[in-house]
């Protein structure tokens, strides 16, 4: 009898997807296709893969080597998305850096990361330079790359010319310091392609799409969740630099704009524009957001004003990619304040803080388990043996989970307010406030107090053409809807809540004022 020959494969072999292979994919099968608008700049999926290896190339030609981190510190354009792209190609590690941070914040990740090169908006650069480490980073305008990417003769790679594979680290996601010092995400190529697959199979992405992508793009939602899995299946790309409310409208309306996402500080912007109502809308059809809680209230305007538009909450965090779970259209009626169920390539468990599984509907912290999770946190062993356990990554998420599987964040961890020995979240207290009609904004903490612990403390945005009300009107409200001891203790009146570009609010800094 004959002996089967071993059908082991060689290593050579062995098909590794990376995130550059995407632009790859992409021009072979969308060629001529818009893939991407920035102002008055075009790119094709065709020549938008070229340029992708044209930058990769002028990385390699400035001295850059094989995991070296190029740290990215500017706004929205066509040249951020193609540093990342090409980043990915040359095998080179990524760091978007938030454009707001400057002195010790942006030294800080500069420092960390061990950036050797960092590119910036023109008007950014003395930022990089000034600070301590900077001064020893090649420091590049974004604005050079565009020679190398706008060329013409730009030829396809060669055979071993970048040696990427999808094991390689990718981009060092920083998280947005919400709590604490921001940690880099150790996120490799075949983390990335997983949760872009996650995305795709859980978004209703389509190549018919038309998407406006307003949010800063070093922020993972927007690049990860949005812009490289629309970029995967041909939608056509419309990148802006800001998500300014009246331009977004107009927009819409102009470029029949179907898809858009946003987060909730921004979606609740647009709820609250007057041109909400005076513009044609039609073309909208699916309204996606994330990165923070959206206000009920909000959410209730804008589907009655936009009835045919389909809204998915995305929820996740920078560790997974970002995305863990969604709430698709058809499951907002039933399971409003839901966030969803886990995507495809996400695992979830709910623990005590003994670390015991709960049961059906009780609080604890949400768990994950994924391909998409990152490989820890860089150069923070403290911090990495801190979050993971046995595979398991502790999100700091406090939730309950319905005997559907359907997931309701109560609050991060660390925002759940301590009063007089009781918990209360502030997410509850926030949307009863947001009820009242003159409420533009709203975020709710705990202050340190003698008595109480911590007091439940509100912090609210009047909209500028509702009258006053006072803090008696607030609190008269909320006794009206929660409990006594969720009623807050004080209400300060403010200007503007504090927050990332992202939108995100900056509860800490809340705190700490």
């Amino acid at each position: 009898m004959a002996t089967n020959a071993s059908t082991t494969l060689s290593p050579d072999l062995h098909f590794s997807s990376t995130v550059a292979d995407i632009a790859r994919r992409s021009a072979g099968r969308f060629g001529d296709d818009i893939a991407i608008e920035f102002g008055d700049r075009t790119w094709t999926y065709s020549s938008l893969d070229s340029a992708v290896t044209a930058v990769a190339r002028e990385l390699v030609g400035l001295g850059a080597q094989k995991g070296d981190r190029v740290a990215a510190y500017g706004k929205n354009s066509d040249l951020y998305l193609l540093l990342y792209l090409g980043c990915a190609r040359a095998g080179l590690i990524h760091v978007p850096v938030n454009y707001q941070l400057k002195n010790d914040e942006l030294n800080y990740i500069l420092d960390n990361s061990g950036a050797k090169f960092a590119f910036a908006d023109a008007d950014l650069l003395d930022a990089v330079s000034a600070t301590p480490t900077g001064a020893a980073v090649q420091v590049r305008d974004f604005a050079t790359l565009l020679e190398a990417a706008t060329a013409t003769d730009t030829a396809p790679p060669t055979p071993g010319e970048f040696d990427v594979a999808d094991t390689d680290v990718a981009q060092l996601l920083y998280t947005s310091g919400t709590t604490s010092a921001p940690k880099g995400a150790i996120m490799t190529h075949r983390a990335l392609v997983h949760e872009y697959m996650s995305s795709l199979m859980s978004l209703d992405f389509a190549p018919t799409d038309r998407v406006v992508h307003a949010l800063p793009l070093y922020h993972s939602a927007q690049m990860h969740v949005f812009l490289i899995p629309l970029l995967s299946i041909g939608a056509h790309n419309i990148v802006v630099p800001a998500p300014v409310p009246e331009q977004l409208l107009a927009l819409f309306e102009e470029r029949e704009i179907n898809s858009f996402f946003a987060a909730p500080t921004v979606w609740v912007a647009l709820a609250n524009s007057p041109d909400l109502e005076t513009r044609n809308l039609e073309s909208l059809r699916k309204a996606y957001y994330g990165a923070s809680i959206m206000p009920g209230p909000v959410l209730a305007k804008l589907r009655q004003r936009l009835p045919k538009l389909g809204f998915y909450n995305c929820f996740g965090q920078s560790e997974m990619g970002p995305l863990c779970t969604v709430l698709r259209p058809e499951e907002h009626d039933d399971h409003a304040s839901s966030a969803g169920r886990p995507v495809f390539f996400v695992e979830t468990r709910v623990v005590d803080s003994s670390g015991n599984d709960v049961g059906v509907g009780e609080q604890g912290e949400i768990l994950y388990r994924s391909p998409q999770l990152c490989e820890g946190y860089w150069n923070r062993p403290e911090a990495t043996a801190e979050a993971f356990d046995n595979g398991w990554f502790h999100s700091g998420d406090l939730v309950t989970v319905d005997e559907s599987g359907f997931i309701e964040v109560i609050d991060r961890v660390k925002d759940v307010i301590n009063t007089g020995g009781v918990l209360v979240a502030s997410r509850q207290v926030e949307d009863a406030i947001f009820e009242l009609p003159q409420v533009a904004e709203v975020a709710v903490v705990g202050v340190a107090d003698e008595k109480w612990i911590e007091a439940v403390t509100a912090f609210v945005v009047i909209k500028s053409d509702q009258p006053e009300i006072t803090e008696a009107d607030v609190l008269s409200h909320v006794k009206q809807r929660l409990a006594r001891f969720k009623v807050p203790k004080r209400v300060d009146f403010v200007a503007e809540l504090p927050k990332n570009s992202a939108g995100k609010i900056l509860k800490r800094q809340l705190r700490e004022a």
